[in-house]
């Protein structure tokens, strides 16, 4: 590891909640561990489960692994959103690195990250997440087009390293002054255990932050690579079809926050030209018999429709009064204790904010961030 006293360096925060993923958490760790550029600390935070954070504490309690690894109950309400806002409270570093709890990462990742912040002006830098498909290949069926659905880097987004309107929540990394202008992740957005797979949390605190640093940069690398595991419910259509419902209910919601002309300003590039090319490609594999063809131009038909109904359903409720969600500024933790709560939050409820009200070809582009979780 580096040396803790510096300021400098990546604290790599990963957000944990259930027992069930404990193989999982200790592999995402030993990724980050055995980093090329070694990170200044990594910080786990465990989402109301006193359970898992005593079973945590322990694995980790060793002296030298203690130094090393840092086990945080989040301060805030359940959810990724809070204890992504806990994690930031309690860096040490100058930088903030994301990494899903059921993933690891190449041994290159936070070596690839710090390359790209070669000039202030770079606030944001993610990566390439590949899917470890719990079968041990890609559903015939399931496009490309689509693995943001399973939280990995789609077809259609550009390579090697580009600029991009948000980074992958579950493989991203942060200038920590991005946080003291922009604010934390909103919380009532992103994903709560178990409940329904609602995301765009970071789709929304990137907009926000180029709002509050126009001249802010945010780029991917393709050569930061982490690979994240699909379990078996994840390859069925039945959770790919909720997925992208989801998706629709939570663009709703950024829209509602940042408006409806940057909120899905990217997606529109996404299902106009993404999309049909992926059609296309199914009817053309299908008529060379190519296994699959068929059922993947059919799950692109059907995530644009799904994802569409979600969008509008989404932005009716937002007129009705809607969900809640707020955020605001990170009070950073004092010696970098767990502290994690956030000060003079903006609440964002009732009408839609200025034009995120649903327009025409808005709601068959609500489906994809840059990056979804």
């Amino acid at each position: 590891m580096s040396d803790r006293t510096s300021p400098h360096g990546f604290s790599v925060v990963i957000c944990v909640y259930t027992e069930e993923r404990w193989e999982d958490i200790l592999a995402a760790v030993d990724s980050v561990r055995k980093q090329s550029l070694p990170p200044l600390e990594i910080l786990l935070v465990v989402d109301h489960n006193e359970r898992l954070r005593e079973r945590l504490t322990e694995e980790y309690a060793d002296e030298r692994l203690h130094e090393e690894v840092r086990v945080l109950a989040n301060a805030g309400p359940r959810g990724l959103s809070s204890g992504r806002n806990t994690g930031i409270a309690a860096a040490r570093g100058e930088f903030v690195a994301f990494l899903d709890d059921d993933a690891v990462a190449e041994p290159d990742w936070l070596h690839h990250f710090a390359a790209a912040y070669d000039g202030p002006e770079v606030m944001a830098v993610g990566g390439r997440t590949l899917p470890a498909w719990a079968s041990g290949r890609r559903p015939a069926w399931f496009p490309e087009e689509f693995d943001w659905v399973v939280g990995c880097t789609y077809r259609g987004l550009p390579p090697g390293r580009a600029r991009v309107r948000n980074v992958l929540g579950g493989n991203a990394s942060f200038r920590r002054t991005a946080f003291d202008a922009a604010g934390g992740f909103a919380t009532g957005i992103g994903r709560d255990g178990d409940r329904r797979p609602l995301g765009c949390e970071e789709t929304e605190l990137c907009i926000r932050l180029a709002k509050a640093m126009p001249r802010a940069i945010l780029l991917i690398d393709d050569r930061a690579v982490i690979h994240h595991k699909v379990p078996a419910a994840r390859e069925r259509f039945g959770y790919f079809r909720t997925r992208v419902y989801a998706e629709g209910l939570s663009k709703a919601l950024v829209a509602r926050s940042v408006g409806a002309q940057k909120g899905l300003e990217s997606e529109r590039r996404y299902t106009t030209r993404v999309l049909p090319a992926g059609v296309l490609r199914g009817v053309r594999d299908a008529l060379r018999g190519r296994s699959g063809g068929a059922g993947r131009a059919g799950a692109i038909v059907t995530g644009v429709t799904v994802a569409a109904g979600g969008y509008a359903l989404g932005t009716l409720r937002n007129r009705r009064g809607g969900p809640t969600f707020s955020w605001g500024p990170i009070e950073r933790a004092e010696d970098g204790a767990a502290d994690g709560r956030t000060a003079h939050d903006r609440t964002v409820k009732g009408t839609a904010a200025e034009d995120g009200a649903v327009e025409a070809g808005s709601a068959g582009a609500a489906l994809v961030d840059e990056g979804a979780s």
